[in-house]
């Protein structure tokens, strides 16, 4: 059927080395199967057999940024689709790249396809900034608790509040432990000391990139958000705009409660989670506990107490620049600040 002259919908299976694209007409025809080893100029030549702005649909699976990037370029109309989404393709007797290609393709065309956003290039470069300073701040903690950690085997006291400040460290160098522990400690706060520099440097680069961003300003005028949380979340929700409301919101982070309906029984759980691990730890308010894990006796759960998901209800006012409301408490009694 390479005759066809229509728009041609591909549906492609992106593995680390080789991928698979399946081209179908709009109405399900198949049209062919290529096989390419990934390369921008193979994949190039490949759509090329697609003809002109052909639709295709890809996995937000690992190492996708190019092979998006690539298909847009190429003019073609590129469809991520969430992997959450297309879970079900796991659990079919018969399984292979090519049938997992045809099955997007049959999703897209139809419009049954569950997308995940395409983040354009600059929101994807602030989030692997911002993840990536997220990542050297944990190794930095790593580093301080082993400090601790030997410091407790030894029996030392800790007189100082913080023994990686000023004082702290002066103590520290007084110190005369014996080895190998002597050595752990001198090379954990050696790296402790360089990953602290890298993240500076991190700050002050995500910093620059955020001077002009109106959203970021203005949302360091809720409580408990400063310039770093304020990154956070404008990375990793990228285009507020998107979202109809801030119940849209809520749910795309994984804030919303889950909800289970058959026949006459209706299950709600605790939050879904499904979303940006970072952004609900970045959310305001996240220093509260979660009100649907302690109940008062003879009460209903309550998982969608509000508290959960106040602060990233606020987010879409604030990133349009108008000024946040006050937040009051959760019915509670729990006060947000």
């Amino acid at each position: 059927m390479e005759d066809y002259d229509g728009r041609q919908v591909v549906g492609m299976d992106l593995h680390r080395r080789r991928s698979v694209l399946v081209r179908m007409t709009e109405d399900g025809r198949r049209l062919g199967t290529g096989r390419i080893t990934n390369s921008p100029a193979e994949l190039r030549r490949e759509i090329a057999r697609a003809g002109k702005a052909p639709k295709v649909v890809l996995e937000a699976t690992y190492g996708w940024y190019w092979a998006a990037d690539t298909l847009a370029a190429a003019g073609a109309e590129v469809h991520l689709a969430h992997p959450l989404g297309v879970k079900a393709f796991s659990y079919r007797r018969v399984k292979n790249d090519e049938r997992d290609s045809a099955d997007l393709a049959d999703l897209l065309r139809m419009g049954r396809l569950p997308e995940a956003w395409i983040a354009p290039q600059e929101v994807r470069e602030l989030r692997e900034i911002t993840r990536y300073r997220h990542k050297l701040v944990g190794l930095r903690t790593s580093c301080k608790d082993q400090v601790h950690g030997v410091l407790a085997k030894l029996g030392v006291t800790v007189t100082c509040t913080d023994i990686f400040g000023v004082a702290g460290s002066a103590w520290l160098d007084q110190l005369r432990l014996p080895q190998p522990y002597a050595g752990k400690v001198t090379s954990l706060r050696h790296l402790a000391g360089e990953l602290t520099a890298e993240i500076i440097m991190l700050s002050e680069v995500i910093a620059s990139l955020l001077a002009g961003d109106r959203g970021y300003q203005v949302i360091q005028q809720l409580p408990g958000i400063g310039p770093v949380l304020a990154a956070v979340i404008v990375a990793e929700i990228g285009e507020v705009t998107r979202f109809r409301n801030a119940g849209q919101l809520c749910s795309w982070a994984g804030l919303t409660p889950r909800h289970r309906e058959s026949d006459t029984k209706v299950a709600r759980g605790h939050v879904t989670k499904q979303g940006s691990r970072l952004l609900r730890l970045s959310r305001p308010g996240a220093r509260f506990r979660d009100c649907s894990r302690s109940v008062s006796p003879g009460r209903s759960p309550n998982p969608a107490c509000p508290l959960l998901s106040t602060g990233l209800s606020t987010v879409p006012a604030v990133r349009r620049g108008q000024e946040p409301r006050g937040w009051g408490s959760c019915r509670h009694g729990i006060g947000t600040g």
